[in-house]
């Protein structure tokens, strides 16, 4: 994920010392607890982990006291400083070089469960951040996006899918607070994309894991002003929220139905759930029911609807023989190339044009996604170039990009309760150079599918902040969703 844990403006004069004002480095809230490193080095000298605290408001932590915070959540949109106490205050208006290292743990992404009742292991997202800093007083205003753009073609009878957005796809944008919550709802409305609305209630909601009810005011507000529909509500299981161990099966199923009913409250009519355990599946079943409420797993890259742990998960539901049950088909999984955006970000971070060759040659593989990631970086290293330069680049490579074939979706269509559209780029023809969509409609169309798609711009897990403007992207992705749907022959 670009654009680290501090910006340009992040250096604050204090009384202690400095501070730095920080950016959570991910797309979603975490739990405190998923902090598990802070360094930071000023002008070349190591600031000691026992002169730094993280201040939320009138509440600090010290760095040792973070593991026990799985009950604080870093929300989003919040930006706690970083005090560093020093021999001397910086002063206004004073440059220094700041290094600031970070490592964090992303509690919903288990590698493995942890073993007699320890710790699981967890993915890491790592920032290293090297800047020039200059001491400023005050948050710079965020730039306004204003976009021309025409209205939408109108709605015909017989188009076959709904079209939407998942709120993901302005991330970035609503961590740096370029957008409050009505602001981007606003901004959606105001570029013609619609009716249906996701969210990922880690990065939407405030009080997560529980809907709050001021929430819900704010959202029936927007939605009666709009003429929004609920599409689909993204739910995560952090297994690792503590760090001593991982959930137990009843915090998990106590978890999950938080966030049932936090979807019911704001009238989802499905969940996107994030684990298919089977005797999870047994008990929230009665709750789904209850709530009315369809349970929908994704389909991501790398896997497609026939790996093998697809294949698990579609047996699970064959046992269970439940209609709630489903998956969302995420088109991550169906690329045909590797997207413009990413290949600009590893070319920002060093690597040359065989390099980049050399990355979409092993990408096309049929090798598995490990295999494939330790070949480029074995690659790398007999060319005395440092993966680290790359960051989770060299991961995120080809974690998020699948390369199935776009008719394997056929052989669960009834299944398929939900789409994320995802998409990366829109050239200058209107197309997304990495991911085929008239053929992805046609499969669609063909096989029956009649729901939502909700387009999901993850650019900005490559894109610098304020290199494009998402929702104008996902506008012009509406257009060509809607020229593919028109273009498949009447009566398929």
């Amino acid at each position: 994920m670009p654009n680290g844990l501090i910006h340009d403006d992040s250096l604050r004069a204090h009384p202690e010392g400095l501070a730095l004002r920080l950016t959570i480095p991910w797309y979603r809230s975490l739990w405190l607890s998923s902090v598990t490193t802070l360094a930071l080095t000023v002008d070349g000298e190591r600031v000691y982990a026992d002169d730094l605290r993280v201040e939320f408001g009138d509440t600090s932590y010290r760095l040792d006291e973070l593991p026990e915070q799985s009950e604080r959540l870093w929300f989003l949109q919040e930006h706690p400083l970083l005090i560093a106490r020093r021999s001397a205050p910086v002063a206004l208006g004073e440059t220094h070089d700041v290094v600031l290292h970070g490592e964090l743990r992303l509690p919903y992404m288990q590698i493995a469960p942890g073993a007699d009742g320890g710790p699981g292991m967890y993915v890491p997202n790592v920032v290293h951040d090297v800047k020039s800093l200059t001491v400023v007083a005050a948050d710079a205003e965020p730039p306004a996006l204003v976009s021309e753009v025409a209205p939408p073609p109108p709605a015909v009878d017989g188009d076959p899918f709904q079209l939407g957005l998942t709120l993901y796809s302005a991330s970035a944008e609503f961590r740096a607070g370029w957008f409050d919550f009505d602001g981007l709802l606003d901004r959606v409305a105001e570029l013609g994309i619609g009716p249906g609305i996701e969210i990922v209630a880690s990065q939407m909601v405030p009080t997560y894991p529980v809907v709050g009810d001021d929430f819900v005011r704010t959202w029936r507000d927007a939605f009666d002003r709009h003429g929004f529909v609920e599409s689909s509500f993204g739910a995560n299981l952090d297994m690792g929220r503590r760090r001593d161990r991982d959930m137990t099966p009843d915090e998990e199923f106590a978890f999950s139905t938080l966030m049932f009913e936090g979807a019911k409250k704001l009238g989802f009519p499905l969940v996107r759930i994030q684990s298919a355990k089977p005797e999870l599946l047994r008990r929230l079943l009665p709750i789904a029911e209850d709530l009315e409420l369809k349970l929908a797993y994704e389909i991501h890259a790398p896997m497609g609807p026939n790996s093998e742990p697809i294949l698990r998960v579609r047996e699970t539901y064959a046992e269970l023989d439940s209609p709630l049950l489903g998956f969302v088909a995420d088109f991550s999984s169906t690329m045909h190339a590797m997207s413009p955006t990413l290949l600009r970000a590893v070319r920002r971070a060093g690597l040359d044009d065989e390099a980049v060759a050399k990355l979409q040659e092993i990408w096309a593989t049929d090798a598995t996604m490990q295999a494939r990631q330790q070949e480029f970086i074995a690659y790398l290293r007999g060319r005395d170039f440092d993966p680290g330069r790359l960051g989770s680049f060299a991961h995120l490579a080809f974690n998020m990009h699948g390369h199935v074939d776009p008719r394997e979706w056929a052989d669960i269509m009834p299944q398929i309760l939900h789409v994320h559209a995802k998409f990366y780029d829109i050239d200058d023809e209107g197309q997304e150079p990495a991911i085929d969509y008239p053929e992805l409609v046609r499969v669609f169309v063909e096989g029956g599918y009649r729901g939502f798609w909700s387009s999901e711009w993850e650019g900005h897990a490559f894109a610098e902040l304020g290199e494009v403007d998402p929702l104008l992207l996902v506008r012009r992705q509406h257009d060509l969703i809607r020229a593919s749907m028109r273009a498949v022959p009447a009566g398929v």
